[in-house]
């Protein structure tokens, strides 16, 4: 029988078939493998033994947090408590994109922004649109049902930026475990325990532990410019220009001309020096 991991808690898998959820474990073989069975995936089980048989090949998969089959990416942000990190959101889009995933960024506590801020986060935010990246605020939930209708959707963002929230508005029979902002730390407490897949009509959505498990896994330059997608339309002198330190550089000439956002530039900087970093950590 064919069926999809929702759940995980330690060596129990959840694997929901034909509408029946079977608490499976998983076969021996997959250890010899090197392979885990993680959310998301799409397994053979057999029902009589609850037991994991094989698990289908993934369209991808994200590290941290392990979740497979990942259609769509809701990056939700908080533009106050906690206050907006471009910083942050870059690197999810980074991890997003570089995964084949479709990032939409959700907007949340804009009603906790004033006039004046308002102006520039609006600025910064058709920026992104303009990358083909859609933004939408959390006010506009019957927009968001359309995008995501049967897909499987992961969220993440800032801790306390309102993911667990977001999910019990789209369905309230959920009600997952939320909890108010630190206003000491200016950041949310961790309320999500697990890796969890729901099932909200025809549409799976993954609730996950909190942005702080999120990490960079590309040791590669070129494929970090290409979730800079925006870079692509300045010519450099140098073919293989990291966009760093070189001469003759369009992106960082695009940068002093405001082409380019110069926080999109920083953060890529901050990333380049990631990749650089995992690069020699593994060549070491």
């Amino acid at each position: 029988m064919q069926g999809r991991i929702t759940k995980q808690i330690s060596n129990q898998y959840t694997v929901e078939v034909d509408g029946e959820k079977i608490v499976c474990n998983a076969r021996g073989k997959f250890k010899n493998m090197g392979l885990s069975p993680v959310v998301g995936d799409i397994v053979e089980v057999d029902a009589d033994n609850k037991t994991i048989e094989k698990i289908n090949t993934r369209k991808n998969k994200l590290d941290r947090p392990v979740v497979a089959n990942v259609d769509i990416a809701l990056i939700v942000t908080s533009l106050k408590k906690p206050d907006l990190s471009l910083n942050l959101l870059d690197k999810l889009l980074t991890i997003v994109l570089s995964n084949n995933i479709e990032p939409i960024i959700i907007l949340t506590k804009i009603d906790l922004v004033n006039k004046k801020d308002l102006k520039e986060y609006k600025k910064i935010f058709n920026y992104y649109e303009n990358l083909g990246i859609k933004v939408i605020p959390n006010t506009k939930l019957h927009k968001l049902k359309r995008t995501i209708k049967e897909k499987v959707v992961v969220l993440t963002g800032q801790t306390g930026a309102g993911k667990s929230t977001m999910l019990n508005k789209l369905d309230k029979s959920l009600n997952i475990e939320t909890k108010p902002i630190s206003e000491a730390l200016n950041r949310g407490v961790h309320t999500t325990r697990h890796t969890e897949l729901y099932k909200i009509g025809k549409m799976y959505m993954v609730d996950t532990p909190g942005f702080s498990a999120l990490d960079i896994n590309i040791l590669d330059v070129n494929k970090l410019q290409e979730t800079f997608k925006e870079f692509k339309k300045y010519s450099c002198m140098y073919k293989d220009c990291t966009h760093n330190n070189e001469s003759g550089c369009g992106v960082k000439k695009a940068v002093e001309n405001g082409l380019i956002l110069k926080s999109r530039y920083d953060n890529y900087i901050n990333l380049l020096k990631v990749v650089y970093e995992n690069s020699s950590k593994l060549y070491k």
